[in-house]
């Protein structure tokens, strides 16, 4: 072999290993970008829309609107008499307001779907394993055992929406601050009173019934994907199917509006309205 031909090898070999080696140095940058982008902000958490990943950027705190003629207290009084209605946000799913914390009328209000997941994935039985009360939560709060026993009672089970380690993903509470009963801007507290009545496994409310709010996922209209900053209804969709539950990278499970409105045709889903409205903006994850 005459020398050229040997050099010219020779050059090739470190040709194919500069590039192994560039090609390998671009794959670890889009790595890094990749989780770059799946990182979450301290004010932000994941939903979906258009069986996609969203992402939503909070920049008010939540509203849990009462009006002059509600009584979400149940005490017999009109909230415009009840000075002690107002010293505590009273987040209520089943109860509708006629306005939103803008003043404009609800029904022009942007939807949010929170998704609860009412299932059992072990039929649980121990009342233990329902979440505490963050920080101690409010005074008669159902917390911890208590809750566990009373929704063992009521639903059979303790479903995986008040454990405090459920067995399926959810977006709240969000990763970067993962207590069982909160999320980012959220209420840490929901009366379920009027609920239970609404499903038939009480009376008539005569008094709130707080829990930790629920672990829970987040779904838009199709037309919400992409939207800047404004007030959303939360609208709570029960969901009783565990075959229904949202994958965390929605590649199954109900992702779109569309799906939940079947999921609910065939029984397998309860939406209700409520007087509870968050702020933030969506868009389409980068990821």
């Amino acid at each position: 072999m005459i020398p050229s031909q040997i050099q010219s090898r020779q050059f090739r070999r470190a040709l194919v290993v500069r590039l192994s080696r560039a090609l390998a140095a671009c794959a670890l940058i889009s790595l890094g970008a990749i989780d770059a982008t799946a990182q979450l902000a301290d004010n932000q958490t994941h939903g979906f829309g258009n069986n996609r990943l969203l992402t939503f950027t909070y920049l008010q705190n939540f509203d849990c609107v009462d009006q002059p003629t509600l009584d979400l207290d149940f005490n017999g009084k009109l909230a415009q008499s009840d000075p002690n209605e107002m010293q505590t946000p009273i987040c209520q799913p089943v109860t509708e307001p006629t306005q939103d914390p803008t003043g404009g009328d609800i029904k022009h209000t942007a939807h949010l779907y929170v998704f609860v997941p009412m299932f059992s994935v072990d039929n649980d039985q121990n009342p233990n394993d329902a979440m505490p009360c963050p920080n101690g939560g409010r005074p008669g709060e159902l917390c911890g055992p208590a809750l566990g026993a009373t929704l063992i009672k009521l639903f059979g089970f303790v479903p995986e929406a008040w454990k405090t380690h459920p067995a399926v993903s959810t977006q709240c509470p969000d990763p970067n601050n993962p207590v069982p009963g909160t999320c980012t801007m959220h209420a840490s507290s929901v009366d379920l009173s009027a609920t239970l009545a609404a499903l038939g496994k009480t009376g008539p409310p005569t008094m709130p019934t707080f829990v930790p709010t629920p672990n829970h996922d987040h779904v838009v209209d199709n037309g919400r994907v992409n939207t800047t900053p404004i007030w959303w209804e939360v609208r709570p969709v029960l969901i009783m199917d565990q075959g229904d539950w949202p994958a965390a990278d929605a590649s199954s499970g109900i992702t779109s509006s569309k799906a939940m409105d079947d999921a609910e045709a065939a029984g397998r889903a309860i939406e209700v309205g409520s007087n509870f409205f968050l702020f933030f903006s969506s868009h389409m994850s980068s990821h």
